[in-house]
């Protein structure tokens, strides 16, 4: 069988202003489309999935996870990543270079794409780091990361703290056309603190992490982005301060783009008052007005993209105190659902913005291979079921990880199938609709019976 038939699906790509009823031929071999069309033309040994009532989409795209692969696989390696990718409706992820030894030189970057080409799942591209060791002392080699294939470089998880360093980093990467992603905190201002500064913090009698850490560094590496002429992109924005300091940096023409998060949309600090550390993350959770400033923010393209900051940890870990537990949350499996159910059908963010934000959007801020739905494009689709009924269940991932800030949340609208280069995977959708069949059957037995 060498094709492969998507019949009768909305087919949504708003890069191409599209949004039709149609077949969408997929010639397997080639792993490209071949036709999109009504009652397209398809060999009678093709393979078909009935898209009726489903939303066919360009591939989403995850440009800010962490698979932990070198150095710390109990909690993630880059099959299982790639395997969690898939099955949360993904076929393209970015990977962090805070491993164990950090991605600061051209043989860790080709480790990365070895094992991803052998798990052959999601397409996995990492990032280089901006400085050796991530230590913020010395640049790394950023020409050598790039010719190894680094799409874009940052220290994650710590801010490039020296304004010359930075500006260096800029004007390197700019003259080998790639970007600086900054994970924006000022360490001296956070100072070790866990949870936003705010009423919470006060109530709890804990030390907070001001949105001013977040918000100097975001107006200093705009400055030096001016200085440098070069490209620059905020990690996961999680402050309403940020937010306007990107709102005007893109209106005077600063070349500065954003990401954020689906727990910035979804949660606010309130969800760490009983000290549960699946809501312990960096960036740390904030208050309402800081969602809705992010929220306006994606709507109105001031953010140009989401990104997962999926963050595994062993449960052993999180099982710690609090300020003890490791920061971070898993979120590959989810985003996608959560943010159907809780922004898209609230009509709170209009599926088209939420479509453009996983794929056109993001490829663009990494300049990533992305040619939408077309014929003879690589078929990398995601399919969407908007009305699909479902409760996370973290023990029915994929990802090694179980620390999910959204267990047990019942949600509509979830990724059914995910195609990586014609090769389908059926995502988390499928996955509870399986585990739901059971279930039913038992129900209607039990009915009969009675009758």
């Amino acid at each position: 069988m060498s094709t492969l038939v998507l019949k009768n699906g909305r087919v949504f790509d708003p890069s191409r202003k599209l949004d039709k009823v149609a077949d969408v031929v997929i010639d397997i071999k080639a792993g490209t489309i071949a036709n999109i069309a009504r009652n397209a033309n398809a060999p009678k040994d093709a393979e078909v999935i009935d898209c009726k009532g489903l939303v066919v989409c360009p591939g989403f795209l995850d440009i800010h996870v962490h698979f932990r692969e070198p150095g710390f696989t109990s909690k993630e390696s880059i099959a299982t990543g790639a395997a969690a990718a898939v099955h949360g409706g993904f076929t393209t992820v970015v990977t962090m270079p805070n491993t164990d030894p950090p991605l600061d030189n051209s043989s860790s970057i080709a480790y990365q794409y070895l094992q991803a080409d052998k798990a052959g799942k999601a397409r996995v591209y990492p990032m280089g780091c901006v400085t050796k060791e991530r230590k913020g002392e010395e640049l790394a080699e950023l020409g050598m990361l790039a010719r190894a294939g680094a799409v874009g470089f940052t220290d994650d998880g710590a801010a490039v703290g020296s304004s010359f360093l930075m500006r260096s980093a800029l004007e390197y990467a700019s003259a080998l056309g790639k970007v600086v992603v900054q994970h924006c905190e000022d360490h001296d201002l956070s100072n070790g603190a866990v949870i936003h500064e705010g009423k919470v913090s006060a109530a709890l009698g804990i030390n907070g992490y001001p949105s001013a850490a977040e918000e100097v560094i975001v107006a200093r590496d705009i400055r030096l982005a001016k200085l440098a002429g070069a490209r620059f992109h905020v990690q996961h924005i999680s402050a309403k301060g940020s937010v306007a300091l990107v709102r005007e940096a893109k209106r005077r023409g600063v070349r500065v783009t954003a990401e954020v998060a689906p727990h910035h949309l979804l949660l606010t600090d309130d969800a760490c008052r009983d000290f549960d550390a699946h809501y312990k993350m960096n960036p740390p959770l904030r208050e309402a007005s800081d969602i809705e400033a992010c929220l306006q923010g994606l709507r109105d393209g001031t953010i140009d993209c989401l990104a997962s900051d999926h963050a595994p940890h062993t449960s052993e870990e999180k099982s710690q105190e609090f300020i003890h537990a490791p920061n971070g949350v898993i979120g590959l499996e989810t985003n996608i659902g959560v943010l159907l159910a809780k922004l898209v059908a609230t009509k709170k963010l209009p599926l088209k913005r939420f479509v453009e934000a996983w794929t056109g959007a993001a490829a663009k801020v990494l300049d990533l291979p992305f040619a939408g739905l077309k014929p003879g494009a690589v078929a990398d689709i995601t399919i969407l079921d908007l009305g699909l009924l479902w409760t996370v269940d973290p023990e029915r991932f994929k990802s090694k990880a179980r620390n999910c800030p959204f267990n047990g949340w019942k949600l509509k609208g979830a990724p059914v199938y995910t195609i990586v280069g014609g090769k389908v995977f059926e995502a988390i959708g499928r996955t509870m609709q399986a585990a739901a069949q059971p279930k039913k059957a038992k129900k209607q037995a039990r009915a009969a019976k009675k009758r």
